[in-house]
């Protein structure tokens, strides 16, 4: 989904259209009903049709007319911002930059990974085949979910966010809800160091785990003072609370 300013709300969720044969309105769901949704340059749309998308991130389905709709499951979304231009943009509110879990920084590739992609544009398949289905995507959730997490490390957590609002160069701490998507993708990353070590085996949470994605979680979730970068202020934040 391209976000540009004149995208409408309803572009996103789907609407209703009347039907002049049957006299009845039919529903027509918009791009949002899919595993998922990638949202192109996000703070191009306005802030009225960047709310349409915080009711679906939250709680997995739309609402028109008074009528909820589902979307599949597994969801999740996938948003890009302009970094450079800023004129004609929309910055996120607080909010909603709160409903995503993860935010990075991608920056340029490498000299490598730029002659690779080079040697690769006349390379391309006749056809794609999907590597993973829904279903074991909905698995490796729920085994992720399972990852047992300690009162320590459940308190290291805690910790880590509470210091977000209590440190002199953040103007506005993360929310409880960073607290939730720190535990969960802490317990995802586990689940994929597992997957990557089998010879060391660990079927919990680390600290690591918690100390290695926090910046990830927590950057986008708090406010800095003056013109401090976030990602820079969580990392002295992460490096400075102790390790249960």
């Amino acid at each position: 989904m391209q976000c540009t300013p004149d995208l409408l709300p309803a572009d996103i969720t789907g609407t209703n259209i009347w039907n002049p044969k049957s006299g009845e309105f039919r529903f027509v769901p918009g791009p949002v009903f899919a595993h998922i949704l990638l949202a192109d340059e996000i703070n191009r749309a306005t802030p009225r049709t960047q709310s349409a998308l915080l009711e679906v991130m939250e709680e997995q389905q739309v609402t028109i007319d008074g009528v909820s709709y589902p979307v599949p499951s597994p969801f999740f979304t996938v948003a890009t911002q302009n970094p450079v231009e800023y004129q004609g943009t929309f910055p996120l509110p607080e909010a909603q930059l709160d409903r995503f879990a993860l935010s990075f920084t991608l920056g340029y590739p490498s000299e490598t990974e730029e002659l690779e992609m080079l040697s690769r544009l006349g390379d391309r398949p006749a056809t794609l085949e999907p590597c993973i289905s829904p279903e074991e995507v909905l698995a490796l959730r729920q085994m992720a979910q399972n990852l047992t997490v300690s009162d320590a490390t459940r308190q290291y957590i805690v910790r880590l966010v509470r210091a977000t609002r209590e440190d002199g160069e953040i103007a506005l701490g993360a929310s409880p809800r960073g607290s939730v998507a720190l535990q969960r993708t802490a317990q995802s990353h586990a689940l994929l160091r597992l997957a990557l070590n089998p010879d060391r085996p660990a079927d919990y949470v680390l600290p690591d785990d918690v100390k290695y994605i926090a910046p990830f979680v927590l950057s986008h979730r708090v406010l800095p003072a003056g013109r401090r970068v976030a990602r820079d202020v969580v990392r002295r934040i992460v490096e400075g609370v102790a390790v249960p």
